[in-house]
């Protein structure tokens, strides 16, 4: 099976930032659309059903936000060496 050469330093940097800003910016707009919806996720009420809910449109923004980046990286430079 040929090796595959490891990308460049800067590819990686490029990889690791997009992804960071983009989870964060993911993130809030989960947060921001639970808000919305009156899913408060730091709600004064303790962790009842609407509190989930909105802790899980955080993480799925954030997670959404990851695989945007990722998508992003692939397109532009091609998928990098396992």
């Amino acid at each position: 099976m040929p090796v595959r050469p490891s990308p460049p330093v800067g590819q990686l940097l490029v990889l690791g930032v997009a992804q960071a800003v983009l989870f964060v910016v993911g993130a809030l707009l989960g947060r921001w659309i639970g808000l919305y919806f009156g899913l408060d996720a730091f709600g004064p009420n303790g962790y009842g059903n609407r509190e989930i809910f909105g802790i899980l449109l955080i993480g799925l923004g954030g997670g959404a936000g990851v695989q945007l980046a990722r998508a992003w990286y692939d397109r532009r430079y091609g998928k990098p060496a396992p």
